[in-house]
């Protein structure tokens, strides 16, 4: 199969989908990777690195999407990719289309096959390619959170693990799940008082076994939330629901019964947020005030950390890459059944429940679809 890795053109994404080693495994399968020129620079990996795993360099985005039959990226297409996808053509990466309309009709008009990392999704209900961008997301949002807590950063002024004599900050996490999880032990470390509020019993009972002392677990609840905002000073949200669009837990009303400078990170903004007041902001402008409540809600938060990042990925996405370069993706998807939960998309049809309930769009069960190409 022919391979492109373009250059990610989203704003500060330093990620590159593929790495120098994961070319040369693909190769090793028999397959012809083109990567565009510089995109794995920011990832600390250039493009020597890639021509000596065998890869060909290409100089534009617009080569790399001409030639390949499979189109390995980290975040969504932007509008400008929106033109150069083409029919029948695999793009296997993050879409989170549940919170992107625009994006959803691009790929139904496009006639292209979609696999969404996001909803890759194992028979335990994990979601194996969520998962290492979820412990990066869940570690930063707390390293994100101490420093928009700074003064000068327009928050209160408050010192994450505080010191002797003097109380740390309060961090109430939204979601007991991987981000949840990497986030409490980020703030628990840094001697921040936590709680962590989730809808499982079990979970709780979980994170309460394996958590230390100053983590704290609570039933989530609209009651127990308004109770906690006013007396927490950071906030993050980690709430997913695979492929469909967040709940909003903490809403516009709530604002107004925290403390000035308090600092909201809504970890799961890429899924439409799971706080009303957040909208997806860059790693240049991270940051936006609403009743003196400190927003964060970069859509692209590993980005920041682009070579831990891309190598976690990579380590997550090529196992299911080389299935499908293998077999291609009708085969793929059909023999493995984690891989056909990531079928969004296909051919101009939604296939993923969530994506058509959230546009209200007609509704194509994917073996429909699976068994459609297969009778061809």
């Amino acid at each position: 199969m022919i391979i492109g890795v373009p250059k990610e053109i989203k704003n500060n994404e330093n990620r590159v989908a593929v790495t120098p080693a994961g070319v040369q495994e693909l190769i090793k399968n028999g397959h012809t990777l083109y990567v565009q020129s510089t995109a794995g620079n920011g990832s600390g990996f250039s493009d020597s690195d890639y021509t000596s795993a065998g890869a060909t360099i290409l100089p534009t985005i617009q080569e790399v999407y001409a030639i390949a039959e499979m189109i390995i990226k980290v975040k969504e297409p932007i509008q400008e990719e929106y033109n150069l996808i083409k029919k029948d053509q695999l793009l296997f990466t993050y879409f989170h289309f549940a919170s992107h309309e625009p994006l959803t009709h691009a790929m139904i008009n496009s006639g292209a096959v979609c696999l969404a990392y996001e909803t890759v999704e194992k028979s335990d209900r994990s979601l194996p390619l969520l998962v290492p961008m979820s412990e990066v997301a869940g570690r930063m949002s707390i390293q994100e959170g101490a420093k928009y807590l700074e003064k000068p950063m327009g928050g209160r002024g408050i010192l994450l693990g505080g010191v002797p004599g003097v109380r740390p900050a309060k961090v109430l996490i939204l979601g007991g799940g991987v981000v949840g999880t990497n986030a409490a032990k980020m703030a628990s470390g840094m001697g921040a008082d936590v709680t962590i509020m989730d809808l499982s019993l079990p979970r709780l009972r979980y994170l309460d076994d394996v958590m230390p002392a100053n983590v704290n677990t609570l039933m989530s609840n609209e009651y127990n939330i308004r109770e906690l905002l006013p007396t927490h000073d950071l906030i993050v949200g980690a709430v997913l629901i695979p492929g469909a669009k967040a709940p909003h837990l903490v809403t516009r009303d709530m604002l107004k019964t925290m403390r000035p400078g308090t600092v909201l990170v809504d970890v799961a903004v890429d899924q439409g947020g799971c706080i009303e007041t957040c909208k997806p902001t860059t790693h240049e402008n991270p940051t936006y005030e609403i009743d003196g409540i400190i927003h964060y809600c970069v859509a692209n938060m590993p980005g920041a950390v682009p070579y831990t990042s891309t190598l976690a990925l990579t380590n997550a996405t090529l196992p299911y890459a080389i299935q499908l370069a293998n077999k291609g993706w009708r085969n793929a998807c059909t023999e493995n059944n984690e891989l056909k939960l990531g079928l969004n998309v296909v051919e101009g049809k939604v296939v993923y429940k969530g994506v058509s309930d959230a546009f209200n769009l007609a509704f194509t069960p994917v073996d429909e679809v699976l068994g459609a190409v297969a009778s061809k």
